[in-house]
């Protein structure tokens, strides 16, 4: 039999767990749960959810993959043949992840690549092919918009209308998934040269860009709004999930990469020590590139606020009969003020043209995911003297984050297939394929419902599984005593409390609540691009968009009972009518 390779060190393994748990969440979701849940004021339940579930399924994960040293369908075939279905829903569900991530990861090269130019092509609006003015589309939205919407996805009015293939994102697609490959190519050996790289750079470029953020115009303007909490918010009870459910996911719980890691790890590794150091590590980042993006959120903001100023300063002087440099945008307000009751006949003839403007709006403004991290800092870098090396060192660093994800998503895939003999190639291959369909005109619309459907309904239920499993069939004792082997001593009763008692309570109900809603929504909804408006417009997904996403809910949860019921029938053949026990 093979031998199982290893970690050439616990520093390896650590790097490993932070270049996968550290990702493009904690860079463009974190920060925007943190600006709609009141600043500070959402650090208070994220840092208890941390305790209370985040650091121990994670310690949870890492000593089942030690203790078991294979990957998720291994691990919990091992524990008991009829909960190989654990595993294999995991492995089903970072498939999924696999199959659409990477395509993040492509824009990330798209973008990039279009930074060295001497002018940013995001900056302003192409000429159109009359070259008699601007094209009228990305007039009617913003240059970043027109960029994202039009020229990096080239993107349909709806999911029901599909054309071909983008060929430069699908070129850009396939680079990805060749640098995956390269990574992943001798397994853990490769993987764990290439983390030194991918968990350390991030901080350099967040480093950086911190350094050049609080000295933007306006940026203590969000980093104030971030650490002024609005207390009033630890008493919506959405804030308490979403902060649960952030942990969840930052963490990468459920997907089976934590087990593979661990199964590499030696049998006496301290992993109870880095499931402490990997959680803070990954919890510290979030705040950390929260800091940096609420400071790019201020300039941005403040930017927007004074041109609003600006454009009312320039609607009075045209309006009225004043000197030019009577009105400032210091004192925009007073004059508006005074020239209402000075002129009121005159000023109710332009009021209807004056725009509202308000610093504490735009801060408040909430963007997440590929808003945040293509549209709203692009926006951001335009503004920047020196926009071009901007732009360079904050798209390498989220193609960093995206990789160092990937390799995590795509271990959690091959670990387990190992035993298999299928080919670390087979599987770059078959997802680079099937990704080429996120290249098309409709292929953001299905990116969409994967990254809104694919992963949360079955990971909260593979996780609280596994919670139950471990307390209460493989036996809480038991557990003890594995991790006593491994260890040297047993767990002590916070992480006891929390295995058999607050996690699986705490899961339960992330669970419900997730199908409450789910069924309260009514119509799945998405984002559909209008260009005549020059902005997204909402959408209900199609009948055939409704039965893509029941099945992505349905079929990796269904492996759980699937498989332990193919395993009873399997075993009452060759049993007969023999009692079989766990």
């Amino acid at each position: 039999m093979e031998k199982r390779p290893n970690w050439e060190s616990p520093i390896q393994f650590v790097l490993a767990c932070v270049s996968y748990a550290v990702g493009l969440g904690n860079v463009w979701r974190f920060p925007y749960l943190c600006q709609m849940h009141g600043g500070g004021g959402f650090l208070i339940p994220y840092l208890i959810m941390l305790l209370l579930e985040g650091v121990p399924l994670f310690y949870l994960e890492l000593a089942i993959g030690q203790k078991m040293s294979r990957g998720s369908i291994g691990a919990w075939t091992a524990i008991s043949p009829y909960l190989g279905g654990v595993g294999l829903a995991s492995v089903v569900t970072s498939l999924y992840l696999c199959l659409y991530y990477n395509i993040i990861n492509a824009w990330s090269f798209w973008y990039l690549f279009h930074s060295f130019q001497s002018v940013l092509p995001w900056a302003e609006c192409p000429i159109n092919s009359n070259r008699t003015g601007p094209i009228e589309e990305c007039e009617r939205a913003t240059p970043t918009q027109y960029f994202f919407f039009r020229e990096t996805l080239n993107i349909s009015p709806s999911i029901e209308e599909n054309g071909g293939i983008h060929t430069g994102q699908a070129m850009c697609l396939l680079l990805a998934w060749m640098i995956t490959y390269l990574f992943i190519v001798r397994g853990v050996k490769s993987t764990g040269k290439v983390v030194y790289f991918t968990a350390t750079f991030p901080y350099v470029v967040l480093f950086i860009y911190l350094i050049r953020g609080i000295t933007l115009q306006g940026a203590f303007n969000g980093i104030k709004y971030m650490f002024i909490p609005k207390m009033e918010q630890l008493a919506n009870p959405n804030t308490w999930i979403n902060a649960a459910t952030q942990i969840f996911f930052s963490l990468g719980l459920g997907f089976g990469s934590l087990i593979a890691f661990a199964s590499y790890n030696h049998y006496n590794n301290n992993f109870e020590r880095q499931a402490i150091i990997v959680s803070m590590i990954n919890s510290g980042t979030s705040i950390f590139a929260s800091i940096v993006t609420f400071a790019i959120y201020g300039f941005k903001a403040t930017v927007n606020y004074e041109n609003c100023l600006e454009r009312v300063r320039l609607l009075l002087l045209n309006t009225f009969n004043i000197a030019e440099d009577s009105i400032t945008n210091d004192n925009v307000f007073t004059w508006i003020e005074k020239l209402n009751t000075t002129y009121p006949v005159q000023f109710a003839e332009i009021e209807n043209q004056l725009e509202a403007c308000d610093l504490e709006s735009e801060l408040n403004t909430a963007v997440e995911g590929a808003g945040l991290a293509f549209i709203v800092y692009s926006e951001a870098i335009k503004n920047m003297p020196l926009p071009q090396l901007w732009s360079v060192l904050y798209f390498f660093m989220l193609l960093l984050l995206g990789m160092g994800s990937m390799l995590g998503n795509v271990t959690a895939i091959i670990t387990p297939l190992r035993d298999f003999k299928v080919l670390n190639g087979v599987v770059c291959l078959f997802c680079m394929l099937v990704g080429l369909s996120f290249t098309t005109t409709s292929g953001n619309y299905w990116f969409t419902i994967f990254n809104d459907y694919a992963a949360t309904f079955s990971l909260l239920f593979v996780v609280l599984i596994e919670v139950i499993t471990v307390s209460y069939i493989y036996g809480i004792r038991r557990f003890e005593k594995d991790i006593e082997d491994m260890l040297g001593h047993r767990p002590n009763w916070y992480w006891k409390i929390m295995w058999t008692i607050t996690s699986p309570l705490l899961l339960i109900f992330l669970f419900v609540t997730y199908i409450v809603n789910y069924i309260r929504g009514g119509t799945p909804t998405y984002q559909a691009w209008d260009k005549e408006l020059g902005k997204t417009v909402v959408k209900e997904y199609p009948i055939f968009g409704q039965i893509f996403i029941g099945l992505l809910l349905v079929s990796s949860v269904s492996c759980v009972p699937l498989t332990a019921l193919y395993d009873r029938m399997l075993l009452y053949i060759l049993h007969g009518k023999k009692p079989i026990c766990i």
